[in-house]
C-alpha cells in the first residue's frame, strides 16, 4: 500500500526513481538538482538500489554515458540544471533522434550571466526544440507521480523518445511537502520491466546512428516528428490507467474557473497553485478571471488549449524567461502561433516575471489581469512585472 510521508520534494524524485527499477544513472552534480542524484548514489551505496551510478566529469559526458546505456537496453535516468542542461544541448538533440529512451529531471534554475541559482525556465525553454517531451511539474506529488510516468512513456514502443520533467529549483525542489509514496508493488503494476527489441548487442555488432544523407534525413525527422506528437494520446492512456488505479487524475493541461472567464491567466509549474489562490481572491471581487496551467510542454496540446482558451476576451501568460529580441516569452509566442489561423483570437499578452528567483505571489496575477484589461484594446502584447514595484 502506498504511504502518505512528509518529503523533501527532490527527494520524492529520487524515490520514484528508486521504485522504477533504474538500472544506470549518469549524472554531474549541479545546483539545485544535486539531491536527487545524491540521495540514488546513497541508495546504491548502501545496496538498496541495484543500479550502476557512473560518475561523469561534466553534464555533456553525463547525458553522452546515458546515450550509451540506453542504447544497450538500461533503463537510465539523469538529471540537470542551469548551465549543466545548456551543456547537454549538443546531445539531447541525439538522444531523441536516435529514439533512446531515458528520463531527465530538471531541476529548472535561471542561466549565467550574472550567476544565479534560483528558479525560472531559462533553462528549460532553450531545449524546447530538442524533441523531448517535456512536462512541467506543480507540486511534489505531480513530480512523484510523472517520473512513473515518465519511464512508462519513454519506453512505450510507440513513443521511444526521451522524457524530462521539470520542477522549479528550491520553490519545489527543496521544500518539503506531503507526498503519497507508492509500495514496490503497486508501482509494478503500472510500469513493465524495461524491454527493448533494438539493442546494442556485443555478441551480434550493429550500427545505431550512423551517416543519414539528404535521401532519408528528412524521412527520419518526420517519424520522429510523429512519435512525439502521437505521444500524448500515449500518455492520456497512461494517465487514465493511473486515475483508475490510484484516483490521481493527470491531463495535459489543467484549467481552473474558466467557463465564463473574461481574462484567463496561462502559467507553468509551481505557480500555479499560488495563481489559483489569486484567481479565488479576485473572483470574490467581481473580477472574471479563469487560470490554465500547462503540464504538457511538448507536443504542445494545441485543441485542448483552444478549446479552453478561446472563450475568453483576453489571455495573460505569466512568461518565467525573456525571449530576447522578440515581441512576449516563449509561452506567449507559442499561444499567438496557436491562434493564429482561429477565426476566434482572444487578445493573448505576455508578463515576463519571476526572472532569477524574483518573488511571484498573488500580487503578481492581480497585477496582470489588471494590466491585461489595460492593454486588450492597444497593439502591446507584452510586459514586465516587477512584484517589488507593487
Amino acid at each position: 500500500m502506498s504511504r502518505r510521508v512528509g518529503i523533501e520534494v527532490s527527494h520524492a524524485a529520487a524515490e520514484a526513481v528508486a521504485l522504477a527499477d533504474v538500472e544506470v544513472i549518469a549524472a554531474y552534480p549541479i545546483t539545485p538538482q544535486t539531491h536527487i542524484v545524491e540521495d540514488l548514489a546513497e541508495m546504491i551505496n548502501s545496496g538498496s538500489l541495484d543500479a550502476e551510478y557512473i560518475p561523469v566529469e561534466s553534464e555533456h559526458s553525463a547525458i553522452s554515458a546515458c546515450l550509451g546505456s540506453s542504447a544497450a537496453g538500461a533503463r537510465t535516468f539523469t538529471a540537470a540544471a542551469s548551465q549543466g542542461l545548456a551543456l547537454m544541448h549538443e546531445i539531447l538533440f541525439a538522444a531523441s533522434s536516435l529514439r533512446l529512451p531515458m528520463v531527465m529531471a530538471v531541476a529548472n534554475r535561471a542561466l549565467s550571466a550574472p550567476i544565479n541559482i534560483w528558479a525560472d525556465h531559462s533553462d528549460i525553454m532553450p531545449q524546447r526544440d530538442t524533441g523531448w517531451v517535456q512536462l512541467f511539474a506543480e507540486n511534489g506529488q505531480d513530480v512523484f507521480d510523472l517520473m512513473l510516468h515518465a519511464f512508462r512513456l519513454s519506453e512505450d514502443s510507440r513513443v521511444l523518445l526521451p522524457v524530462m520533467i521539470n520542477m522549479d529549483g528550491f520553490t519545489l525542489s527543496h521544500v518539503m511537502e506531503p507526498v503519497s509514496i507508492l509500495s514496490k508493488e503497486e508501482v509494478d503494476t503500472i510500469l513493465p520491466p524495461v524491454s527493448f527489441k533494438e539493442r546494442l548487442d556485443v555478441r551480434n555488432p550493429r550500427s545505431i546512428g550512423p551517416f543519414g544523407a539528404q535521401n532519408v534525413y528528412t524521412e527520419i525527422k518526420q517519424q520522429q516528428e510523429a512519435a512525439l506528437v502521437g505521444a500524448e494520446a500515449v500518455l492520456n492512456e497512461i494517465w487514465t490507467d493511473f486515475d483508475e488505479r490510484f484516483g490521481r487524475r493527470y491531463n495535459p493541461l489543467e484549467a481552473y474557473r474558466t467557463d465564463d472567464a473574461e481574462v484567463i491567466l496561462v502559467t507553468m509549474g509551481a505557480i500555479g497553485e499560488t495563481a489559483r489562490t489569486a484567481v479565488d481572491e479576485m473572483r470574490e471581487s467581481g473580477i472574471a478571471v479563469g487560470l490554465v496551467r500547462i503540464r504538457l510542454w511538448r507536443p504542445l496540446p494545441c485543441e485542448q488549449l483552444v478549446s479552453a482558451l478561446e472563450k475568453a476576451e483576453t489571455i495573460a501568460v505569466i512568461d518565467r524567461m525573456m525571449s530576447p529580441g522578440a515581441p512576449g516569452g516563449p509561452v506567449g509566442l507559442e499561444l499567438r502561433s496557436v491562434f493564429y489561423d482561429r477565426e476566434k483570437r482572444p487578445k493573448i499578452i505576455d508578463f515576463v516575471a519571476g526572472l532569477g528567483g524574483r518573488e511571484i505571489n498573488r500580487r503578481t496575477f492581480k497585477e496582470a489581469v489588471k494590466q491585461a484589461q489595460a492593454l486588450k484594446k492597444q497593439k502591446r502584447n507584452h510586459s514586465l512585472i516587477d512584484v517589488r514595484s507593487l
